[in-house]
């Protein structure tokens, strides 16, 4: 049926390349969408001489038999038009089945068509193409050749009329490609400008150094810096303050707000040290070389733990012994470090000492008791000998230093078992406050608080200290083993004092004792530590050899005042 829209040609039905008597090709009328209309055939005219309905439809014509032999009697049909009839509708584009493409190939689809009309104008109709009559039936033109492809415009070179007439040039995709490169407008590239894909290329190494230059920046601060932030650590929680009474820091606890630290100050030199209270009167006892650089009229100062000061006084002082007490007055709320008993302590026994090395008050160090009843000589500085101490110590290996002299040695209940008095350093080998100031090698000294507890009494209710004697001169000089007894005494006198203790014992002139209570003594000093170890009255028992023989004898100690 006629629609009244132009026949186009269906890509579904391709006619065979044959030229049929009675059609015509007409001229492509082109459209305005880019296309153009095909002229619709002209009809055959019918066997009974009619042209035909007009209803945009024809009606093939049957196809001619093919040529048999001829029948007897009967002659041999002619052809029409001398030529025979086509099998299928003829074909009214010439349309080749091979080779290049008729004018019905499909435009690009990377061009733009022409411009067509603004939005709201009209656009011409459509002229349908005549009818072909019987008059105009005529042999069909031959097909004309396609055009060959436009050629490309060299770069900067003007675009003629007929390009701008014609966008599409008649494209032929059987056609060699351009030269060129495509498009939209059919201009070539202007000469010297870059081409983007390089710029693109130049933008990103560009982006890639600056972006790993400033990464190496970040990475740097960060890891020099620590960041950005504000580093925050983790830390443990607060704990309770009490320890557990056995340890270091609970015996330290308990001990430290009754040790004091004593200033003394002389005419001649000053001194520090360290001391401990023994009661609530003030009473505060220390080493008779810490306060004696005071002398009749130097000042002592006592620092407490807390903090507060307070001017002491000495109360009785013992150089045999190296024991001092000094007093102050007008302090309340003293906190007394309680005494132990010497005599219960054992080789290997946990110890602590208290004291004020080179000033440093409230000096907490550990260890242990490495021996006992070490023979130690401490002093000697005066001329007469006077201010030698012998004392019967304790050893540790806690540490003490200059400025620990006189304070405690706590055993692991925090009880007082010792008073550290002196040192065995490397370069002077003896009294920590005399000679040179070397420090701790492990070899600390302490005199038993069974001593100092008796000679602390004595000097507080007397102010002076007895020391139990044999009543007998040594011969310091004796290099053999053993205490040997001189010939004459220090005043010029005998060297056994008469009626004395060993008098009594029948100890004479030039004896070597070689043992007390079943103990080797070795030395003068040695003889003098093991008597200084007992009380005035206690009995001893002494092995004598004289003239190469050995005897035994036993003798009850005296008593002398010390200086």
């Amino acid at each position: 049926m006629d629609e009244g829209k132009p026949a186009k040609a269906k890509w579904w039905s391709r006619p065979r390349p044959q030229h049929t008597a009675g059609f015509q090709e007409a001229p492509p009328t082109e459209d305005r969408d880019g296309d153009f209309t095909l002229p619709r055939p002209r009809p055959r005219p019918a066997p009974d001489g009619s042209t035909g309905t007009d209803d945009g439809d024809f009606t093939l014509a049957s196809p001619a038999a093919r040529p048999g032999p001829p029948s007897p009697g009967a002659g041999s049909p002619a052809p029409v038009d001398g030529r025979p009839e086509p099998l299928h509708d003829p074909d009214p584009y010439s349309t080749p089945p091979y080779g290049e493409p008729g004018p019905w190939a499909p435009a690009p689809p990377f061009q733009h068509p022409a411009g067509t009309p603004a939005h709201g104008t009209a656009a011409p109709p459509a002229t349908p193409p005549a009818l072909p009559t019987a008059a105009d039936a005529a042999p069909p033109a031959p097909c004309p050749p396609p055009l060959p492809p436009a050629p490309v415009p060299e770069p900067g070179a003007p675009t003629s009329a007929t390009s701008a007439a014609d966008p599409w040039r008649r494209y032929d995709p059987w056609a060699p490609a351009p030269a060129g490169p495509l498009q939209h407008s059919g201009a070539a590239p202007a000469p010297g400008r870059a081409r983007p894909r390089r710029r693109l290329a130049g933008v990103a190494v560009l982006l890639a150094l600056v972006s790993g230059g400033l990464g190496g920046v970040v990475g740097t601060y960060l890891e020099r810096g620590g960041g950005f932030g504000t580093v925050e650590l983790p830390q443990a929680g607060k704990e309770p303050q009490a320890r557990a009474p056995g340890t270091v820091a609970g015996i330290a606890a308990r001990a430290l707000p009754g040790v004091v630290t004593l200033h003394v100050s002389g005419a001649e030199e000053q001194g520090t040290g360290t001391g401990f209270v023994l009661d609530a009167r003030g009473h505060i006892l220390t080493n008779n070389h810490v306060v004696e650089p005071a002398g009749a009229d130097g000042g002592i100062t006592v620092t407490f733990h807390s903090g507060d000061t307070a001017e002491a006084t000495v109360v009785g002082r013992d150089s045999g012994y190296d024991l001092a007490v000094v007093k102050v007055s007008g302090v309340s709320g003293l906190t007394p470090v309680p005494l132990g008993n010497s005599d219960n302590v054992r080789v290997g026994d946990p110890v602590v000492a208290i004291g004020a090395p080179f000033d440093l008050a409230g000096t907490v160090t550990s260890g242990i008791i490495s021996a006992k009843e070490r023979p130690v000589t401490a002093g000697g500085e005066a001329a007469d000998g006077s201010d030698v101490s012998y004392v019967d110590a304790l050893q540790t290996d806690a540490p003490i230093n200059p400025g620990n002299s006189g304070g405690p040695l706590l055993d692991a209940r925090g009880r007082v078992v010792g008073i550290n008095s002196a040192i065995r350093s490397a370069d002077t080998g003896g009294d920590p406050e005399s000679g040179g100031r070397a420090g701790s090698i492990g070899l600390g000294f302490a005199i038993p608080v069974n001593q100092g507890k008796r000679v602390a009494e004595e000097l507080i209710n007397t102010g002076r200290a007895t020391h139990p004697v044999i009543g007998v001169t040594l011969d310091m000089s004796y290099a053999g083993d053993g205490a040997r007894v001189g010939t004459r005494g220090g005043d010029g006198g005998p060297a056994v004092t008469r009626g004395g203790p060993g008098d009594t014992a029948g100890v004479e002139a030039g004896d070597v004792i070689t043992e007390v209570d079943g103990r080797r003594v070795h030395s003068g000093e040695e003889l003098i530590v093991r008597t200084r170890a007992h009380r005035p009255g206690d009995r001893l028992e002494l092995t004598v050899e004289r003239a190469g023989k050995v005897r035994k004898v036993s003798l009850v100690l005296g008593s002398s005042d010390g200086d």
